[in-house]
């Protein structure tokens, strides 16, 4: 399934735990240092550079390249979600998005605000940045670079972003929850096993 970006609530309640999906169309790409800035301009009554509702967020720190075309992304590979969990639950209720791409998952407190707000978790394989980089079509702009490369505030146009797997959708269902419970329900075996 294509998911064609802005999202709106109806299509991200509709996709379902497992569910492969590609992304076209506008793509924030940020981490850490995005979560922090953007909330602490809300915090004081400033506008964001750009207006992330419905949007998607890409959890990546990019390794961009400049030439007389412009910004060209080399890789971009995920960064690991959990990174952003104290920030994620007040940034999806602040300003509205509808998806993070990510890598590991993300905690509770953030699987309950994507289920109330309407959100999903976008898991992306670790280890492919450069194919991250092909689905990303051209780099529309770039805001608060003083932050450095990696933690800037990318805008970018995707195209064939993906492949993606639903990891966290928005009714509160966890593929990592789902697979920690499975572990915990085998291990007693596995230990008499090895006994």
């Amino acid at each position: 399934m294509i998911l064609e970006a802005p999202l709106s609530e109806d299509t991200v309640r509709s996709l379902r735990l497992g569910q492969q999906v590609t992304v076209d169309g506008l793509v924030f790409i940020g981490r850490d240092e995005v979560h922090l800035r953007a909330l602490e301009r809300r915090r004081q009554g400033k506008l964001l550079p750009v207006d992330l509702e419905d949007g998607i967020l890409y959890h990546c720190g990019p390794i961009v390249a400049r030439d007389a075309k412009g910004w060209k992304v080399i890789a971009a590979g995920p960064t690991t979600s959990a990174r952003m969990n104290s920030l994620e639950p007040d940034f999806i209720r602040e300003f509205g998005i509808r998806a993070i791409i990510g890598k590991g998952g993300m905690s509770r407190p953030t699987v309950d605000a994507m289920r109330e707000h309407g959100c999903v978790y976008l898991a992306f394989t670790g280890g492919a940045a450069v194919l991250a980089a092909q689905g990303i079509a051209r780099v529309r702009s770039v805001e608060w670079l003083d932050l450095g490369m990696p933690e800037a505030l990318w805008i970018v146009e995707a195209k064939g972003l993906g492949p993606l797997t639903v990891a966290i959708d928005a009714h509160g269902n966890s593929l990592y929850e789902k697979v920690e419970e499975e572990v915990q329900r085998n291990l007693p075996a596995a230990r008499r096993r090895l006994i």
